[in-house]
């Protein structure tokens, strides 16, 4: 469905390859650091850029295998797609690779997987997981995504995102015709991440999101396939 390359108004989309990951996890981390999501995650503020840094590289090798990784031929921005047309298989290593990774900090972040994924859209769909780019390029966001937004409104299919912060719809999703749904609230302590839906071409309403969810109504939460953040979003993988 995605070929190779793809012209966009500020430059060559492309997909990303393993020699784009220590640029791209330096983008996606910094982006990641500017979300409400980051001091829930890692509350150990000396601590928090490594560990996200660390976390980025995660998201953009699974990313690369199991998704789509978009970035432009300067790679100053990335985004990490995956399809939900058929629900993913699980993938018992996700844990052990977040405790490997991110050690004592791996907990809170498959929380956060856990909690995201029982509240995923139930119709077929595209996930823009994480949307992430370079300080002062925030205009070649428009670029890396119209690409795939237009073979997503070929297909008839609708694409669905998350926002950390109070004002989703001044969010650079609701700019590209995302709608605002309600939010997932993160607890303990945690911001909001607001579902953002952007319907497909056909027209239909329907997303098939589930209610207005509080994480602590949940008992232990099982790590499940996951990945997504940008400088508009809040989670990886």
């Amino acid at each position: 469905m995605t070929p190779a390359r793809t012209i966009a108004r500020a430059g060559m989309v492309r997909r990303a390859t393993r020699e784009d990951i220590n640029a791209l996890s330096e983008i996606m981390a910094y982006g990641l650091l500017a979300q409400p999501t980051a001091a829930w995650l890692v509350p150990d503020r000396a601590a928090r850029a490594a560990v996200l840094r660390r976390y980025a590289r995660l998201v953009l090798k699974r990313a690369m295998v199991e998704g789509q990784v978009d970035t432009l031929d300067g790679a100053e921005a990335v985004a990490v797609w995956y399809s939900r047309v058929q629900p993913p298989a699980p993938v018992d290593a996700r844990g052990c690779d977040l405790q490997k990774v991110l050690g004592q900090y791996a907990s809170r972040f498959a929380l956060l997987h856990a909690y995201v994924d029982a509240l995923m859209p139930h119709t077929p769909h595209h996930v823009l997981a994480h949307l992430a780019v370079r300080p002062g390029q925030l205009g070649a966001v428009r670029a890396l995504l119209t690409g795939y937004h237009h073979r997503l409104d070929v297909d008839g299919l609708p694409a669905y995102a998350e926002v950390s912060g109070a004002q989703p719809r001044e969010s650079v999703f609701a700019r590209l015709g995302y709608e605002v749904r309600s939010p997932i609230l993160l607890e303990p302590g945690g911001p909001m991440l607001w579902r953002m839906w952007r319907p497909g071409s056909t027209g239909r309403r329907f997303d098939g999101l589930p209610c207005r969810v509080r994480t602590h109504r949940f008992t232990t939460p099982t790590p499940t396939p996951r990945s997504a953040v940008p400088a508009t979003s809040p989670r990886s993988p």
